[in-house]
This record gives C-alpha cells, structure tokens and sequence, in this order.
C-alpha cells in the first residue's frame, strides 16, 4: 500500500514539472506526457485509495492523512475533468500542483490505519467529508488560477485578452463550486453533531473556521455579483482566500 503512495507521489512530482517546463518553454509534446505521468500518477493514487477503503473497511477520510489524500485526488479528478471538458492548458497547469502539493503534505503525516470513534459512525459521514475534498479541490484550484492570471497580467496581457477572461470566469466557476459544497459541509456536520454529541453547533476551532470561510467566499461572490468586479482584484481575493481554506484544513 506505501508503495502504491509513495509512486503516485513520484509520478505526481514529475508531472508537475513536466507539466512546468513545457508550458515555459511552449513544447505541447512535453504538456502531453505530463499529462500522460499525471493519469499514471491519478491511476496509482486511486488504486491506494481503494485498497486503503477496503484495509479499513470504511471510507479513507477519517484522519488527516486520508483527509489531504482525499483533498489531492479530488484536485486531480476536478483538474482532468475541466481539461476533458474545456481542453484549456491552463487548467492543468494549476491543478497539477495542488494536487502534488496536498499529497507531499499527507506524507509527512501518520500513516496507519486506525478504527472511527463511535461517535463518528454515522451516514452522514461520506456526504460530510467527502463534499469537503471536494470544495477544499475547488477553492485549491481557483487560487491556483488566481496566480496564473497574475503571472499572465505580469507578462503584459491585457484583461481584455480571451484567455484572461476565460481564466478569470473558470476561477469564478469554481469557487461557486467550492461554495455550495463548503455550505452542504457546515449543514450535514451541524447535523451530525447534533445526532453524535446533542448539539448542533459548539464554536470549536474547526467550525468557527469553516465558517469563516465561508464568509468570505460569500464576500467573494456578492462582490463578484452585486458590485461587478473582475479581473486583477478577483484573482487577488481567490489567491488570499486560499490562506484561509489552508488555516481550516
């Protein structure tokens, strides 16, 4: 099972900067066998996942190891389908590191397998936990395309420039994403917290947080909405409301 982990974080590795100098030095050969590693790399990732699921006979999310496991597959997955989807280079060109990142992160952590709290016996587990990789991978890969747009800004082109708006709209897709997962999550833990401990919401660090998060994406998206804003502040907010999204993980 290490071995399953360990490679999917090699090939995750070399798929970033495959992926990198590609991109640097315009060779679309190079970004294709990036993206070749990085399906190898997701293919091995997801291979650990299972039989790690099947080890301990309950969903891999219980522990902060299998949490930023979780949180770097869903980035991987999310990246892949926008690109299936959309076939913009960009895309991958963020989402690749975010996953490398999370997953360099959970190797640092406990690795062993160990058995749920009663407490945390519920159904509504999987819906809890596995809408917060997904949102956390949503808000993960806007801040990356936040950079990308002001790296992009920096090199001289124009807000005005197609693939700037189409960075700019993608960015903002995804944090309304991230949005409506991160509310589904603040829901179903207020509600399992009232079925495990008799109280539906105790101000710990945790909960205080997510909601804090949330504020601010919904801060996000009234100015986004409401007031009009785009381009350079937008991308600027998704980069700096990462900061945030990390401080709660």
């Amino acid at each position: 099972m290490e071995v399953l982990f360990f490679a999917a974080l090699m090939a995750y590795f070399f798929a970033v900067i495959l992926q990198i100098v590609g991109v640097a030095i315009r060779r679309p050969k190079l970004t294709r066998v990036a993206r070749c590693v990085f399906a190898a790399a997701l293919i091995l990732h997801t291979a650990f996942t299972v039989w790690r699921g099947i080890a301990a006979a309950r969903i891999p999310l219980a522990n902060q190891f299998e949490f930023a496991s979780g949180f770097a597959w869903a980035a991987a997955i999310l990246g892949f389908v926008l690109f299936r989807k959309l076939k913009q280079e960009w895309l991958m060109t963020a989402s690749m590191p975010v996953a490398f990142l999370v997953l360099s992160y959970a190797a640092f952590q406990p690795m062993e397998i160990k058995e749920l709290m009663p407490a945390l016996r519920s159904t509504w587990f999987a819906l809890h936990i596995g809408a917060a990789t997904f949102s956390y991978a949503s808000f993960a890969i806007a801040g990356g395309l936040g950079i990308y747009y002001l790296v992009m800004l920096r090199k001289g082109h124009g807000e005005d420039d197609t693939r700037m708006r189409q960075t700019d709209y993608m960015t903002y897709r995804l944090i309304c994403l991230g949005f409506l997962l991160l509310t589904v999550v603040i829901l179903s833990g207020a509600i399992w917290a009232e079925q495990a401990w008799s109280t539906w919401w105790s101000w710990d660090p945790k909960e205080t947080w997510a909601l804090i998060t949330w504020i601010l994406y919904a801060i996000y998206l009234h100015q986004r909405m409401r007031m009009k804003w785009q381009g350079k502040r937008m991308a600027l907010f998704a980069v700096i409301a990462v900061i945030c999204v990390i401080f709660t993980f």
